[in-house]
Formats: C-alpha cells, sequence, structure tokens
C-alpha cells in the first residue's frame, strides 16, 4: 500500500501522523521491525509527505523551512505540543543575543535546537546540496515511518500583498508571509498572495513519482490557499494529480464554518472563497469537471453539505475531524482511507459515523 499525503503546518503534521498510525493498524509488519521514533509500530504501508514550501524564508542568515520542520520534529516525537511548534525542551538563548544586536526579527524567536537545524540546512545548502537532498539528510537522525519530501528545490517564499494606505503598513504594498501571519496575525487584509519564482518552479524529485505511482492520495487539512495552494501552484503537480491512477480525497480544514486553526479564513476571503467545508472542496474542484479531488471529507457538523457535494461530482462523506491525540487522528485518517477505497469503488457513503 503506497500512500501520499500533500500537507503543511501544525495541522500536516498531525494528520500525518494519524496516517503513519492507521497505517501500523491496518498493515502491521514483522514485529521485530523497528519503531518509528516516537514508539509507533512499523508498518506494511509506505507513505510519502509532500511538503508545503512556501512558508520558507532566509532570517539571520540561515534558511527556514517552518512546515517542513513541524513534520520533521512531530513525526520524530520531538516537537513541542504545547505550542504546537518548534522542539520540546527548547531554549532562547540565542535568539536573545541576537535581539540584543538587533538581527532578526524580535517578533519571530528561533530556539536554540530549532536553530541548530536550520544551522545544519543551511551548510548543507551552501555546499551545493538541494533542499530535497538536505531533507534527505534531516530525516536520517530519527526512524520516521514516512518520507518526507520538500515540493520543489525552488525557493518559492509566499508574499502578501497589501494596501500601503493601512496603517500598519508603514507604506509598503507586501510582506513576507511569515511577517504577515506572525507578526500581524493576518489582521492586514491581504489583496492576494505571491510565491517567488513560481513559473520557474518544478517539482523535488520523487514528488511526482511519489503520486504517480501511490495507491491513494490525500490532501491534509492544511490552509487551501498558502499550503495546499502553493503545492498544487507548482507546475507539474496538478498534472501528475490528473494523471495518477491513484483516488485523490481531501480533508477539510474548515469546521462548522470555522478554521481549525490559524488564520485560513484570512487567506480565503482574500481569494474570495467562503470559510465553508464545501465552498474549500468547490475551490480545488472534483476531478471529474477538471480539478483535482475524487473526494471530500468533512466533519459531522458538516453533514448536510454532502448530497450537494456528490451532485457536484465529489465522493463526499462526514467524520469526526477534531485532531485531540494520536487515536483521533489515525481515525480521521482511516476515515480519508475508507473514502479513498469507496471513491475508487464508485460508492461513498453519506456519511460515516
Amino acid at each position: 500500500m503506497k500512500i501520499t499525503v500533500l500537507a503543511g503546518g501544525v495541522g500536516g503534521a498531525r494528520f500525518a501522523r494519524g496516517v503513519r498510525e492507521e497505517c501500523a493498524r491496518r498493515w502491521p509488519t514483522a514485529p521485530s521491525a523497528d519503531p518509528a521514533a516516537d514508539g509507533t509500530p512499523a508498518s506494511a504501508a509506505g507513505v510519502t509527505v509532500v511538503v508545503n514550501t512556501g512558508d520558507d524564508l532566509w532570517l539571520s542568515g540561515v534558511r527556514l523551512m517552518p512546515d517542513f520542520d513541524s513534520l520533521l520534529y512531530a513525526l520524530a516525537g520531538v516537537n513541542d505540543t504545547e505550542r504546537g511548534w518548534g522542539r520540546a525542551g527548547e531554549s532562547e538563548r540565542v535568539a536573545a543575543e541576537l535581539r540584543e544586536w538587533g538581527v532578526g526579527w524580535p517578533w519571530f524567536t528561533l530556539g536554540d535546537l530549532d536553530l541548530g537545524t536550520h544551522l545544519a540546512r543551511t551548510s548543507w545548502l551552501r555546499d551545493r546540496i538541494a533542499p530535497s537532498g538536505v531533507a534527505e539528510r534531516l530525516q536520517r537522525r530519527w526512524r520516521l515511518g514516512v518520507r518526507l519530501i520538500p515540493a520543489t528545490d525552488t525557493e518559492v517564499d509566499t508574499h502578501v500583498r497589501i494596501d500601503p494606505a493601512h496603517p500598519d503598513a508603514a507604506g509598503r504594498d507586501e510582506l513576507h508571509f511569515q511577517e504577515w501571519w506572525t507578526r500581524y496575525r493576518a489582521s492586514i487584509p491581504a489583496l492576494g498572495f505571491e510565491q517567488r519564482n513560481l513559473a520557474d518552479a518544478r517539482p523535488a524529485p520523487g514528488v511526482e513519482a511519489a503520486i504517480a505511482d501511490a495507491d491513494v492520495v490525500l490532501l491534509a487539512p492544511s490552509n487551501p490557499v498558502v499550503s495546499i495552494g502553493t503545492i498544487l501552484a507548482i507546475p507539474g503537480i496538478r498534472a501528475a494529480l490528473s494523471a495518477t491512477a491513484a483516488p485523490v480525497v481531501g480533508v477539510s480544514p474548515i469546521i462548522g464554518g470555522r478554521v481549525v486553526r490559524g488564520m485560513a479564513d484570512s487567506c480565503l476571503s482574500a481569494i474570495g472563497v467562503e470559510t465553508d467545508a464545501a465552498a474549500v472542496a468547490r475551490h480545488y474542484g472534483a476531478r471529474s469537471a477538471g480539478g483535482v479531488l475524487d473526494g471530500w471529507l468533512v466533519d459531522e457538523t458538516d453533514a448536510a453539505a454532502v448530497p450537494g457535494l456528490v451532485d457536484d461530482g465529489f465522493a463526499a462523506a462526514s467524520a469526526p475531524l477534531w485532531m485531540h491525540d494520536l487515536d483521533t487522528s489515525a481515525a480521521l485518517a482511516g476515515a480519508a482511507l475508507d473514502l479513498a477505497a469507496n471513491a475508487a469503488a464508485g460508492t461513498a457513503p453519506a456519511r460515516r459515523d
């Protein structure tokens, strides 16, 4: 069983852990096989996660890949589960010293352990190793039970277009996504999003093959605009999704008209999409009508949307989407895999309890 997940951010990390856990429960391998770093049993299934790179940036002389690192740390079991990002047991002495020197962004703190990752990455990049090669090296430290691939080796950092007349804009007409997201918490209305160098970008080695060879492709409940949207915008990835024989199933990041985490509603508003589970599905589009999805999983509170989605060409179902812990994350992954099986067979339940 080969499963490919498109993901970004904390929601994507939790979902990836759930997929790994559910695979270990459904398709366990020999008991003697080594478990993942956090104790998750090994699985006979192969899971590949294509990770958003649009949030990446250069800061204080080092290259940051926030979404990749969130997935890396979560799958390794070394993430800070209370904050939802960064390393557990983190200290911030270097960040404090950088602030004294006036280097970097004082509102964007790099933990000391996290900074070690960034320094290692930057060193390898300076040695002309591609980001996908760097990603492979970073994964050797822990047994993840999942393969992580950055969506592209090209730097496609996201910038946000804003109104320079806004009181907080200081006359600027754009911000790096991280400044808009972390410093201003998306309080400055976005006029649009631009991924730099997108026209020249290509999928990183292994991305297209992971989609083409998959038995199932899953879109995590990550930000539809700046996470999944950035992955889909990389030339070649939509074509790979269109061509794959695998069912493509997405999980809604919207529950009951509200975002699960972060400020994805501000991103959706900027592109004219309602903060609604069915609206996000229609934004992605049904593959039968030129979109990217065969199926769409919504929360039980949005079950009333299922018949309309079916009419629009989606295999659709409802299930609990909140990922409170590893068990609920695994159950969500299981519901997505079940929907994928139904989509492949041409049948989909109206509801999954």
